[in-house]
């Protein structure tokens, strides 16, 4: 028997099919017993007892004719049945009770000379003609369907009792089932440290296990990867050094500026991929200092209205000082300035500060070809470019909107892209006046 239990507790198919066996056992039994309730009280009034048929005969001589209404009402309250009396200038009724219609009854049986059984829908009475008087005595069914509606109702409230703890076991069975789609819903999001709590010790308990190593697995080989790449980005600028160096002592051709522009290329790819994995340490600290978000962003944007198309600044009348890193923050506005640039084919550019109660809006909008629906949910991926075919120069690497999610993220914000296909695209950065990783340096 223990190891029945054992093997049930470690087995949630066991479980569950455990609590539903009992929850139809239980229904059964509710049913067959308020079945066998109900036919036995309807058997009860179809059914006329042997004792009133055999004793009809005391019972009218106890009444009399004339009838003595008294010894009628009184023999109605003992037999608990209903007596009608009539004659041409009477009609009487032990209870009022006309539920049965008299005149409308067809003959069943006979009992004596002046007795028979007569039926009324489905049920039967005792009809006496005696002296000019006739007594009809059938039994009384209020009592009786009551009862029935009782074990009906209490029928039905005991099945609702046993639905409701049934839904109320299933619920707390699957409550793991919750957590753990809870937990997968953050790894999915790239919190890669969570883990589901568990202290069960069945499947799901198993599941749980294993998704719990999965992402062990998976956060391990992200670090392993995130790791070799710094590695490998650090390698690369040794190199970098001495071609730029070697550059320098080349005599002057159209050949020598190509070539630094490709090692410059190289160079800035390396550096984006350092600072990109940098950001993308979940132990990230800001170098941050007091700053006048407005003057800096004016400071920044001011580089750029040498721009052709022209470029609008909407400024906020009062100032606030942000908790800011400054090198990553001009990171972030240069980047979105010149995607803008890149992508506005020369029409007006508009960048705006919203302050709010502690956090900022920047917008940067331009008004050029657009980005495709499809594409919105991808462009800040790490090299996902919406054209493939698109010139480097024109394209860029696909680091830049993918450096600016992590600059706004490392500063408690987000980063939030509204684009239609040939009307422009408007990008929102919100930064916390206070980013949660900051330390001033």
């Amino acid at each position: 028997m223990a190891g029945i239990l054992q093997t049930i507790r470690y087995s949630l198919f066991l479980r569950l099919l455990a609590i539903f066996s009992v929850t139809v056992l239980l229904f059964f039994i509710i049913i067959s017993v308020s079945l066998r309730t109900v036919t036995r009280n309807t058997a009860a009034i179809d059914a006329i007892p042997d004792f009133f048929t055999r004793n009809v005969e005391s019972i009218i001589e106890d009444i009399g004719t004339p009838p003595n209404l008294s010894n009628a009402m009184r023999l109605a309250a003992e037999l608990d049945w209903s007596i009608n009396i009539r004659n041409p200038i009477m009609r009487w009724s032990s209870d009022g009770d006309n539920r049965l219609d008299l005149d409308d009854s067809t003959f069943v049986r006979t009992l004596s000379d002046d007795a028979e059984i007569r039926s009324s829908g489905s049920e039967n009475m005792i009809v006496v003609r005696r002296d000019g008087y006739d007594f009809y005595l059938y039994q009384r069914s209020i009592e009786e369907n009551a009862a029935n509606f009782a074990v009906l109702y209490i029928g039905l409230a005991l099945a609702g009792i046993v639905l409701f703890i049934n839904y109320f076991m299933v619920n707390r069975l699957l409550d793991p089932v919750r957590m753990l789609r809870r937990g997968a819903e953050r790894i999915r999001h790239g919190d890669l440290s969570y883990r589901v709590h568990n202290e069960r010790h069945d499947e799901l308990g198993a599941l749980t296990d294993s998704i719990n190593h999965m992402a062990d697995s998976l956060q391990s080989m992200l670090e392993a990867k995130r790791q070799l790449l710094l590695a490998i980005s650090h390698e690369l600028r040794t190199p970098l050094t001495k071609a730029k160096l070697r550059l320098e002592f080349m005599p002057d051709s159209s050949e020598k500026q190509h070539l630094g522009e490709d090692i410059d290329e190289i160079d800035q790819l390396i550096g984006d991929l350092i600072e990109a994995e940098r950001l993308n340490d979940e132990h990230t600290v800001l170098t941050a200092e007091p700053v006048m978000l407005a003057e800096f962003v004016e400071s920044v944007v001011d580089q750029y209205f040498s721009y052709e198309g022209g470029v609008t600044l909407d400024l906020p009348e009062v100032d606030r000082e942000f908790i800011l890193d400054k090198l990553r923050i001009r990171l972030l506005l240069t980047n979105l300035l010149n995607n803008a640039i890149r992508h506005g084919r020369d029409k007006p550019l508009r960048v705006a500060v919203v302050l709010e109660q502690d956090s900022a809006c920047l917008t940067v909008e331009d008004q050029g070809e657009g980005i495709g629906p499809e594409h919105i949910d991808q462009v800040c991926e790490p090299f996902y470019r919406a054209d493939s075919s698109r010139q480097r120069n024109t394209g860029g690497f696909g680091l830049g909107l993918y450096l600016c999610r992590l600059i706004a993220q490392a500063h408690g914000g987000s980063l939030a892209i509204q684009s239609e296909l040939g009307e422009g695209t408007r990008i929102s950065v919100q930064l916390m006046q206070h980013p949660p990783q900051a330390t001033k340096g």
